[in-house]
């Protein structure tokens, strides 16, 4: 498979998704804000774990939505709120359903136990924003 052709196509971009919610829209910019300040470190392990981090979500044996479900799953057993916004936001941009999203969710909170129900309560309040009137 081509590099080109693993990059995952996505239905929404992100300026699109920070239109559609405020919750979004701050995040995005504090994690680009927040990244520049990191890149300017111009430290290579971490340039080499960020491209990790990048190609472990682009298309391969699994397609790429499956992988930002896995993401957002295991982000929120960890109890990450940036990851859980950041797979939340990825999955809504490839298009995945509101219903897929909540799929995942239950399963982290199952795996994870109550102690994610703090993070799935902001998560909600995220996944509303985006998915309100869809």
């Amino acid at each position: 498979m081509k590099a080109s052709e693993r990059e995952p196509t996505y239905q929404y971009s992100e300026s699109e998704v920070s239109q559609r919610s405020q919750l979004a829209a701050e995040f995005l910019a504090k994690r680009s804000r927040l990244n520049q300040e990191v890149d300017a470190a111009d430290n290579k392990l971490l340039k080499r774990i960020y491209n990790v981090d990048h190609n472990a979500y682009l298309n391969g044996a699994l397609p790429a939505e499956t992988k930002e479900l896995l993401g957002l799953a295991s982000s929120a057993v960890l109890r990450c709120d940036d990851c859980i916004f950041y797979h939340v936001i990825q999955c809504y941009r490839l298009g995945l359903s509101k219903a897929a999203l909540e799929e995942s969710l239950t399963i982290a909170t199952v795996v994870g136990g109550t102690i994610v129900i703090p993070h799935l309560r902001r998560t909600y309040e995220l996944l509303n924003q985006l998915y309100d009137g869809d």
